[in-house]
Order: C-alpha cells, then structure tokens, then sequence
C-alpha cells in the first residue's frame, strides 16, 4: 500500500475507496479485452436470473440509470444479445429477453470477471475472501435499508 497518513489508512471509508479505485480498474480491464461494459454485464446477468423485464424493471434490478439501461439494451440488441418484444399487456413498453447468443456472451463475461475477481483478491485465502464478500455484502445491505429511495 501507498504510505499514506495512519489517520487515512486505518479508516474503513478511505481502505473502501481505495480498494473500490483498483477493482473498477481491473474490471473494466477485462470488460474491455471483451468489448464489453459493466452494464452490458449487469443486464444480461439480471435477465438471465430473473427473465424477462421491461427496461424500467431492469434498470431497478441492476441498480442503472434509465438512459444508461436504454443505450446498453441498444448495443445487445443490435449484437444479437438480448431481444425486444412489444409487452401484451401494455403496448408502449417493451419485454427483453436474453437470447442464445446472451446467454453465451454472459458464460464469457463471467470468466473475464472471475480474472478481475482474483487479481483483486490475490492476497486472500479462500475462506478470507468469502468473509469478505459476506462482511462486504452486511455493509451494503444495511445502507440499502437505511437511505431513503
């Protein structure tokens, strides 16, 4: 670690912030050896979790910004990775649907974000890093509980 002042470099918020700085790098690395963003991974994990969506449904999911889901879908769309279809039961929205090619695209993505995964975490045993994705996931659930939407 950089020496930085102990004020600094014993607190959780600049350790997270710090952290937070060399994991965006390292995914957007591999991201990027894929042609491929964040939230192309984002949408085309949350449709193959959970199905179907409208963009609304899927910007929710995946935490996105509307504008942000609309031109990811356009950039899947147009790949052949995800599909529109008019939604039956409104007219004026849309159901996405990931197809064979999404589905593939996102097995890539996973392995490219596994890489990130473990260079991030390299210096942590197994069980270490499971605390940490455990310790990690009980922070952000607590404020997702706490911050008014």
């Amino acid at each position: 670690m950089s020496e930085a002042p102990r004020r600094l470099s014993t607190r959780p918020t600049y350790l997270l912030t710090q952290t937070a700085t060399h994991a965006r790098r390292l995914v957007t690395e591999v991201f990027g050896a894929e042609c491929a963003r964040g939230y192309h991974y984002r949408l085309l994990a949350t449709l193959h979790e959970f199905g179907p969506a409208s963009q609304a449904e899927l910007g929710r999911r995946g935490n996105m910004d509307r504008s942000d889901v609309v031109n990811a879908l356009n950039e899947l769309a147009a790949e052949g990775h995800a599909e529109r279809t008019p939604d039956p039961a409104d007219g004026r929205r849309n159901i996405i649907r990931i197809t064979p090619a999404g589905k593939e695209r996102l097995r890539r993505l996973d392995h490219a974000l596994d890489s990130a995964q473990d260079r991030l975490t390299a210096p942590l045993s197994a069980a270490e890093r499971e605390q940490l994705v455990e310790l990690l996931g009980r922070l952000l659930a607590h404020h997702e509980q706490s911050t008014p939407d």
